[in-house]
């Protein structure tokens, strides 16, 4: 991951942090999602993560507290 990415959302659930991306697309910030689960085992464990570019840091996470999408 490059150094300008930030992550600004965490889940251990990939439909919430796809439903975040969506929702910053929406607002015309584009971001990636990083799946850093371990899906070998029985019960997955780790985080999904959605990453932001530095510049739009503040916009993201200022919507998706609007939104509650906490």
């Amino acid at each position: 991951m490059e150094k300008d990415w930030v992550n600004i959302f965490s889940t251990g659930k990939m439909y919430r942090a796809q439903l975040a991306q969506e929702c910053l697309s929406n607002q015309g910030i584009e971001s990636v999602i990083m799946n850093k689960t371990d899906s070998a085992t029985l019960h997955p464990s780790g985080f999904i993560e959605v990453f932001v570019r530095r510049e739009n840091v503040i916009k993201a996470m200022h919507f998706l507290k609007t939104a509650h999408f906490e």
